[in-house]
């Protein structure tokens, strides 16, 4: 980080070669660092403060108010399918949606989501594991779907009905995986939790893109295909090398992979690809309840709460945690009022076993670099961006700080 920051309130822009303008906004990496300095240069900047200072306000704004939300637009763009569209600014408020907006259109994404845990299948002995044959085949029904509202949804203005039908994106993503990993018996906060996410998230991205290469094979490629990456044979986990590129720095992440990417790659070569983008996880705040299922990747904010909302008020208990408890005979009276003076956590009951204590320790039991390192392997293979929540227990701008150098270190 440069040692200084030079603000301005003006719109500076230059002419390339061909008479085109091109605008700070327009601009990431080494091309928005060129211009940066060249307006310092020619003294356009009215205000110069210090950066450490500028982050610190930014940290503690996060610690008063949660806020600002941060993307790295370095990585939005180095990872985007879309960059012969342009640079992409700006994301939905949740950020997982990361695509091209410009005068002509405003970007839209139709989302939906995988219930990962309704597709476990028990084997002879007992173990769960990812059925892949009906992990399959519900991306495929999904993609199609998606696919389908692209046609037949309403539009409020014809700037996102242009963006839709032109590169029809969608979004699929996952939720109830902190569930899974209960049924898994994998707590959060392990390295098993880190390949789990891993290898989860590269399924339902490889079953989403091959799904929307058949879907290209049967109705054509979206009308921006030509000279996309997808066009270009480079995929999520290949764009992860441009990133690489940009910073002229290696992406902290393990870069190994169980499908037959190569494969998937002829196959888009030959057919296309129907949705410029695929795969992105959103919050499911909402859906994810309707399901009965933790939220997207989340881990559990408590074992047991009350739910309020127009309907009323819900009292929410983990199942997996009850029937756990009530095999060790632990689950009565006694420990429902332990968990509700609590706050639903199990940590600080002397009597539970030290796995379920570890197996359903809460959001903020958990330490965030957890999340960091699931989300990093998921992000080479998702084609635009995750929702994610971080949860400190304690206030420290240090923590945040450690935090989204790790996250910018490992490319998300």
């Amino acid at each position: 980080m440069p040692n200084s920051i030079t603000l301005s309130l003006e719109r500076f822009h230059f002419s390339n070669r061909h008479g085109a303008r091109t605008h700070r906004y327009d601009c990431w990496g080494e091309k928005f660092e060129t211009l940066y300095e060249k307006y310092e240069k020619m003294g356009k900047g009215r205000k110069t403060i210090k950066a450490q200072k500028l982050w610190f306000q930014i940290l503690e704004s996060q610690i008063e108010t949660g806020t600002p939300y941060m993307l790295f637009k370095d990585a939005c763009n180095s990872k985007s399918n879309q960059q012969n569209l342009g640079t992409i600014r700006s994301s939905n408020l949740c950020t997982e949606i990361t695509l091209n907006t410009g005068p002509s259109e405003i970007a839209v994404c139709n989302l939906g989501s995988v219930n990962l845990l309704n597709h476990l299948v028990r084997d002879g002995n007992g173990e769960f594991s990812i059925d892949q044959e009906r992990l399959n085949r519900t991306v495929k029904t999904a993609m199609r779907m998606l696919d389908n509202v692209i046609d037949i949804n309403f539009y409020a203005v014809s700037k996102a009905r242009n963006s839709n039908l032109s590169h029809r994106p969608v979004g699929l993503g996952v939720m109830g995986f902190q569930d899974t990993l209960h049924a898994l018996k994998i707590p959060y906060c392990s390295d098993e939790a880190v390949e789990f996410a891993d290898k989860s998230m590269e399924m339902i991205s490889y079953f989403a893109y091959s799904a929307s290469s058949e879907l290209a094979e049967e109705r054509g490629s979206y009308e921006t295909f030509k000279g996309s990456l997808w066009d270009q044979g480079i995929l999520p986990l290949d764009s992860m090398r441009l990133l690489e590129q940009e910073r002229g720095r290696e992406i902290d992440v393990d870069k190994s992979s169980q499908l037959d990417w190569e494969a998937l790659k002829r196959k888009i070569k030959k057919n296309g690809i129907r949705n410029s983008n695929c795969v992105a996880l959103a919050p499911t705040a909402t859906i994810s309840n309707i399901v009965g299922v933790s939220a997207s990747i989340e881990p559990t904010f408590q074992n047991l709460y009350v739910k309020s909302n127009l309907s009323g008020e819900f009292t929410m208990v983990s199942e997996m945690m009850v029937r756990d408890l009530k095999r060790v005979g632990l689950w009565d009276e006694v420990m429902v009022a332990d968990l509700k003076y609590f706050d639903g956590s199990l940590a600080k009951i002397d009597r539970v076993p030290a796995e379920i204590k570890k197996l359903y320790a809460t959001a903020f039991e958990i330490d965030p670099m957890w999340i960091i390192d699931c989300a990093a392997r998921r992000q080479k293979w998702i084609d635009q961006a995750q929702s994610l929540n971080i949860y400190l227990s304690g206030v420290s701008g240090k923590k945040i700080d450690e935090i989204y150098k790790a996250a910018w270190l490992k490319g998300l």
